[in-house]
């Protein structure tokens, strides 16, 4: 009897056991994951607020919007640099044409307008380079067009929201 209650009480600290670390292999899942979603912001330029998504390292800034299909129109994405700089972006693998806003603190300082998407095959190398003006530490990115629709120009005001 002794034996067959102390083999329970070992299967059971064993059970125990087991599922203390499945529960700490499952906490830390859910934290890579939730660490690896992008952080969101807003971006208000002339009373047109732009829900972002926020590019702060090195992996989100060379991905940017790129392989997506569309984004709608109160979308983009902010690219947050720690110092402002003469920054250059291009648009490998993008499928849809942009505008790209250069930012330096709250004004902006460059707008390229319509930027198209390249098309399919096109060499790396031929790929244009866009650059700001001044040094900037924010890029903005929105739908084609929408910079002209709002009437942005360079020298507005952009309230960003840091998250």
């Amino acid at each position: 009897m002794k034996t067959f209650l102390a083999a329970s009480i070992s299967r059971a600290c064993q059970l125990a056991y087991s599922l203390l670390i499945i529960l700490i292999i499952i906490i830390a899942f859910i934290k890579v994951i939730a660490s690896n979603k992008p952080k969101q912001t807003t971006v208000t330029i002339r009373n047109q607020t732009f829900l972002l998504e926020v590019a702060d390292n090195d992996n989100r800034r060379a991905k940017g919007l790129s392989k997506r299909d569309s984004i709608n129109n109160q979308e983009g994405m902010l690219f947050i640099f720690d110092t402002a700089g003469f920054y250059s972006f291009w648009m490998k693998e993008m499928k849809f044409p942009i505008d790209i806003l250069f930012i330096k603190d709250n004004k902006i300082v460059t707008i390229y307008q319509s930027v198209p998407n390249p098309k399919n095959g096109t060499a790396l190398t031929d790929l244009p380079l866009y650059k700001p003006r001044e040094a900037a530490n924010y890029v903005l990115e929105i739908n084609a067009g929408l910079s002209q629709k709002y009437g942005f120009e360079e020298g507005d005001m952009a309230e960003i929201k840091l998250p």
